[in-house]
């Protein structure tokens, strides 16, 4: 199993989809990955060699911030933007949506699930 950037990346996938487990890299990532170091998309990554893999891991240390330190810094930017007292910052603080979208129904995933408010129920005649 080979390890890079601190995430065992599968080996029985190709190695432009196998890239894409590490956070920070996505479909574009993997690709330009795969050009710089020169290594078809389409094998798998039990066929890399040792050098190959080496040569992937430095390659995304060089050039790209992924997992633990893109972590950090999207945090400091929530961060910072709470701290600014900001419109998105009090909507991250809040625990509501922060780029526009409606409140009123739906946005459950930033809300959490529906609390029931007493007093609501009907009144039986």
């Amino acid at each position: 199993m080979a390890r890079i950037a601190g995430v065992n990346i599968p080996t029985n996938k190709r190695v432009m989809i196998a890239l894409q487990y590490i956070h920070g890299i996505g479909p574009a990532k993997a690709k330009e990955i795969c050009e710089k170091v020169s290594i078809t998309p389409e094998r798998r990554v039990n066929q890399l060699t040792d050098a190959e893999v080496l040569q992937i891991r430095e390659t995304i240390d060089r050039e790209y911030v992924v997992e633990g330190d893109l972590r950090r810094e999207v945090s400091m930017n929530v961060k910072r933007l709470m701290d600014l007292g900001c419109y998105r910052g009090l909507r991250h603080r809040r625990g509501l949506p922060v780029r526009g979208q409606r409140t009123h129904t739906n946005a459950r995933t930033r809300k959490g699930p529906a609390k029931p408010i007493a007093g609501k129920k009907q009144i039986k005649r």
